[in-house]
C-alpha cells in the first residue's frame, strides 16, 4: 500500500507512500518530504495474500480511490544517485507492491502550499477497481465486516490489525489524520476487546459528496531488505 516515484534529467527518484510506506519505506532514501495528492482517498479495498494475510485468509489494505476534490496525506521519499540506486529502489517496490496492478503519474503538494504542486510526476501504485480484472481487488464492505477481516488476518509479516494500527500512529505522527483509518481502528478494538488504554480484554473472536479527507523526521538510512519479513504492504 503506496505510491511513487519521479524521474528528472538530475536522475532524481521520487516516491509517495500512503499505507506502511510513510513508516516503513524499506529502501534508502535521501529525503523526506510530508504532504498530499489531489482526487484521491486512501480506502482498505485491496488483498494482501503474501505479507499480512494469506490465500485463504487475506488482509485488507491500502489503495487508492478517485474521488474528485479528496485529498490523501503521506510520505514522499527521494532517491538519488544514478540509476544503480533507482534500480534497486525500483526493484525492491514492484516486489512489495506486487498486488497493484498500476502506476499513475500524480502532483505532489506541499503543506501549506496547495495550490502549485511541489513536484509532478510522482508515480503512485494503484489497483483497478475490478474483481473480475483484478484478482487483488476486494471491494467495499461493510465497517464491521471489514474490521472482522482486518482482526483476524495475519501473514509472514505479521498480523493485519497492527498494519492498520501503525499506520493510524503514523498519520498521527505526521499531523494528518485520517477520519477512516480512525473509525476502522476503533471498530477493530472492538472486535478484539481492547479497552481504550490498548489493554485487551478477554473476548473470544467468532468468524471471519466528495470532501478532503480531515487533517486533523528525520531521514533514516535503510538498505533493500531481502527477507520476506522486513517487506510490507
Amino acid at each position: 500500500m503506496v505510491t511513487f516515484l519521479r524521474r528528472s534529467a538530475k536522475m532524481v527518484f521520487w516516491i509517495f507512500g500512503y499505507g506502511s510506506l510513510v513508516w516503513n519505506p524499506g529502501f534508502e532514501y535521501d529525503e523526506k518530504v510530508i504532504g498530499f495528492i489531489k482526487d484521491y482517498r486512501r480506502v482498505f479495498d485491496l488483498a494482501c495474500i503474501d505479507h499480512r494475510g494469506t490465500p485463504e485468509s487475506p488482509a485488507r489494505t491500502c489503495t487508492l480511490e478517485n474521488v474528485e476534490g479528496a485529498i490523501c496525506w503521506g510520505a514522499a521519499y527521494c532517491v538519488r544517485g544514478g540509476p544503480e540506486r533507482e534500480r534497486l529502489a525500483m526493484e525492491y517496490l514492484e516486489r512489495r507492491e506486487c498486488e497493484y496492478d498500476k502506476k499513475t503519474l500524480v502532483d505532489f503538494y506541499k503543506e501549506g502550499e496547495p495550490l502549485q504542486p511541489a513536484l509532478t510526476g510522482v508515480i503512485v501504485f494503484t489497483s483497478t477497481p475490478d474483481k473480475v480484472s483484478n484478482k487483488y481487488y476486494l471491494g467495499p464492505a461493510p465497517l464491521v465486516e471489514m474490521a472482522r477481516q482486518i482482526a483476524t488476518a495475519h501473514g509472514p509479516c505479521g498480523n493485519n490489525r497492527d498494519y492498520l494500527f501503525l499506520l493510524e500512529k503514523a498519520m498521527f505522527a505526521i499531523g494528518h489524520e485520517d477520519d477512516m483509518v480512525i473509525e476502522l481502528a476503533k471498530e477493530v478494538r472492538k472486535v478484539l476487546g481492547i479497552t481504550g488504554n490498548g489493554i485487551p480484554t478477554e473476548k473470544k473472536i467468532t468468524g471471519t459528496s466528495p470532501k478532503a479527507l480531515k487533517s486533523h523526521m528525520p531521514v533514516l538510512q535503510l538498505r533493500p531488505l531481502q527477507e520476506a519479513v522486513a517487506m510490507d504492504s
